[in-house]
């Protein structure tokens, strides 16, 4: 049941319409595997300075997050990020980003980590991802998030990642810029023919979109009439997606399509508060009643084509 990711681990000041927080636990391998930990166990991989204190580390203990591959650099300040959302929510204003020690960050693995049956490799330089990938070896799926500035700087690395895993999440922008193609579905056919086995495109307010090299599978988002704070909710859907990928002995096509409902359902309550503050403090009874309102939104029943014409006559 294991679970690894590695990203980074950071402070965050977020302003939106609806409120501020001037230092929040956030970073990638933070929302992840809070999120995550609902469905397994997993082990955290990242650097913070000497500035993360005792309240930061409570929160991956109540939640059983593994924090041995943690690197603490005691003289150092822990990455930090604020940012400001206006009242369209899909777009993050970038307002200060001080790298402090995850700039010089270098991936330690203990040996336990490298037996990792699940990984995540976070949003980090594509070089340290495939370094990553190549200590765990024996993994049974390795999943890979990016984002634009790798694309940018790094491409030729970022696509040799790519050959290299088995499931790739970005986001609908990413997954163009990366094929260099307008059209999603071209560019997702683009990105399987690298190799990965599925490719997952969230779409924030619009839901999320899984690819195989066959098939294709759509989920809405969750209707929601408060939405505070959207920072991490693609690191808390890939949390909630691998974690359930975690928890089960098939890790097929049909294991993905139940996993990317749960991603979308962690996702959902994260944008409810700022930060990790509502996922904190999920329960499993709200995690199953939140999937059980997707089954029900997304079913219909299935009738002959002969008496679906005659209905509408």
């Amino acid at each position: 049941m294991s679970l690894l990711v590695v990203g980074s681990v950071a402070f965050d000041e977020v302003e939106t319409p609806f409120g501020k927080r001037e230092r929040m636990l956030g970073g990638s391998a933070s929302h992840f595997s809070i999120s995550a930990s609902y469905f397994t166990d997993v082990r955290i991989v990242g650097v913070v300075g000497g500035d993360f204190g005792r309240e930061e580390e409570a929160v991956f203990e109540r939640h059983n997050v593994d924090t041995t591959d943690l690197e603490r650099i005691p003289d150092g300040k822990t990455f930090f990020w604020r940012g400001r959302y206006d009242f369209d929510l899909n777009t993050a204003h970038t307002l200060d980003t001080q790298l402090n020690v995850f700039a010089d960050f270098k991936p330690k693995l203990s040996e336990e980590s490298k037996r990792s049956r699940l990984v995540f490799l976070g949003n980090i330089q594509p070089e340290l991802q495939r370094e990553v990938r190549q200590q765990v070896k024996s993994a049974e799926l390795v999943a890979l998030d990016t984002m634009n500035l790798w694309i940018n700087i790094a491409r030729d690395a970022l696509l040799e990642a790519v050959k290299e895993v088995d499931v790739v999440i970005i986001n609908d922008a990413e997954a163009r810029q990366l094929a260099d193609e307008p059209n999603l579905i071209k560019a997702a056919r683009k990105i399987l023919s690298w190799g990965p086995r599925a490719l997952i495109v969230k779409r924030g307010e619009y839901g999320a979109a899984l690819f195989t090299g066959q098939t294709y599978f759509a989920i809405p988002a969750y209707p929601l009439e408060s939405v505070f704070d959207p920072t991490g909710a693609g690191d808390t859907f890939a949390g909630g997606f691998m974690g359930y990928m975690a928890s089960q002995e098939k890790l097929d096509e049909a294991a993905m399509r139940r996993a990317m409902i749960f991603g979308s359902v962690m996702a959902s309550f994260n944008v409810e508060e700022f930060g990790t503050e509502r996922v904190q403090r999920l329960t499993h009874d709200e995690i199953n009643e939140r999937f059980r309102a997707f089954k029900q939104m997304t079913h219909f029943e299935e009738i002959p084509f002969e008496r679906a014409v005659k209905a509408t006559r």
